[in-house]
């Protein structure tokens, strides 16, 4: 586990560069809100209750993609009939997931870490595998990385729930412990540059 030091150092990180980011972001949250709005005709953010350090529940804060609730399905697939037209790009380019720059401006996220969960899935946590609870969610890390074309892949199954509960999620789980077993600074650093690049 991450020591009180190696805590601070991540937390000091996140808020410099989370206040970088909607300093100079936040013309493009705001236009894409505007254009989400307009297509779905309702407010273009949702709020979305995950689980998230010491399995407590936050909402976190997304561009809305979907007509439809969103809360309909927590598996969602690229061939999705609900997905609008802006939010196929805004899923592509991943500009639906900056307005969690404030969740870790707030303190609920961090920038890298384990992808937070919706109910259900923390609760099959068990022994070690608890440990991914003990640090702060995140927007992007190894797990996001290795399963970027997640909705690509779940489109192709028959069975996307199975898929993901057997294979995905499991495989997520293993690289989220080793994340935290061998973090640095420079590691998270290295996971932020291969996020944009990618």
């Amino acid at each position: 586990m991450l020591s009180l030091k190696q805590r601070a150092i991540k937390r000091s990180f996140d808020i410099a560069l989370s206040l970088f980011g909607i300093i100079f972001g936040f013309w493009v949250i705001f236009i894409a809100f505007v254009v989400a709005s307009i297509e779905t005709r309702s407010c273009g953010l949702f709020i979305q209750r995950r689980v998230g350090l010491h399995g407590k529940l936050f909402g976190v804060f997304k561009i809305k993609t979907m007509k439809d609730s969103e809360y309909i399905d927590t598996i969602t697939a690229s061939n999705d009939t609900r997905i609008t037209s802006s939010g196929k790009f805004f899923r592509a380019t991943k500009i639906d997931e900056l307005p969690q720059l404030f969740n870790v401006l707030f303190g609920d996220m961090s920038f890298v870490g384990p992808r937070p969960d919706v109910e259900g899935y923390a609760d099959r946590l068990k022994g070690e595998d608890r440990d991914i609870l003990k640090i702060r969610p995140a927007i992007t890390g190894p797990a996001t990385l290795k399963y970027k074309n997640e909705e690509e892949i779940l489109a192709s199954t028959e069975d996307k729930n199975h898929y993901n509960d057997t294979v995905i999620w499991p495989d997520k789980v293993r690289i989220n412990k080793e994340y935290i077993k061998n973090w640095s600074l420079m590691g998270d650093i290295n996971y932020i540059m291969k996020t944009i690049k990618k």
